[in-house]
């Protein structure tokens, strides 16, 4: 199964990054879990939210950011990938001049009612 970015629509999450669902169980064949794609703009900051089931996984594909995970914070960029435990509080700011593009996955897959603002 190939699935081209193009041809998915994307749309906001609660935690105010527009997402791709790349691989998805509500549109494709895969079961135990979901990729997506997050773009976060210069200057923006996604909502801390967290994730009672779900474990996530963030990989920084391109910009560069600062990663708020629990109580610590620190720098990402493209290239380094991010493990994100169920029920940890999480955001992301985008402190660069282009684009953050982050793939996710969940495990779980990502479901809108796994997601808890903070």
């Amino acid at each position: 199964m190939i699935i081209s970015k193009k041809a998915i629509e994307p749309y906001l999450t609660k935690d105010g990054s527009l997402i791709r669902e790349l691989l998805h169980p509500d549109q494709q064949s895969v079961k135990n879990q979901s990729l997506a794609e997050a773009t976060v703009p210069p200057g923006v900051t996604t909502h801390l939210h967290r994730h009672l089931r779900s474990e996530e996984i963030y990989h920084i594909t391109a910009g560069c950011g600062v990663m708020q995970l629990g109580t610590a914070e620190f720098e990402v960029k493209a290239g380094d990938s991010v493990l994100i435990p169920p029920g940890t509080a999480h955001a992301i700011r985008n402190s660069g001049d282009d684009d953050l593009l982050i793939l996710c996955c969940c495990a779980p897959p990502y479901r809108h009612e796994d997601t808890e603002l903070l």
